[in-house]
């Protein structure tokens, strides 16, 4: 009785993962992360722009999380294919205990025009 419960819940899981396998290979696209106005990079100031310019500027953050106890806000827009080149931007922002830009960066696969 538990070998056949077992069984079905391993069959079950083999098809959901041959179902999500099946939309990849189909699709041949995954996105991850949101838009964000990459134009609008260049308006960040280290020592003044605030984290609330920040979020006014470019909206929630996509992940939030520490590094070296400062609070970093991640925007991020990844876009993968298996058929066409992919392209990814991502901003990275730490903010200082005062809640001011100390450091950020801007990274993209789109070529500049």
């Amino acid at each position: 009785m538990k070998i056949d419960l077992f069984c079905a819940g391993l069959l079950r899981k083999s098809f959901c993962g041959l179902v999500v396998m099946m939309l990849l290979l189909t699709s041949g696209c995954a996105t991850l992360g949101h838009e964000f106005p990459a134009g609008q990079v260049s308006s960040i100031k280290i020592g003044e722009t605030t984290q609330n310019d920040i979020y006014t500027t470019f909206g929630a953050p996509w992940r939030t999380g520490l590094d070296n106890g400062m609070k970093t806000w991640t925007y991020g827009n990844y876009y993968y294919s298996l058929f066409n080149d992919g392209s990814t931007e991502d901003l990275v922002i730490k903010f200082d205990k005062r809640g001011v830009v100390a450091s950020f960066v801007f990274n993209t696969t789109k070529r500049s025009k």
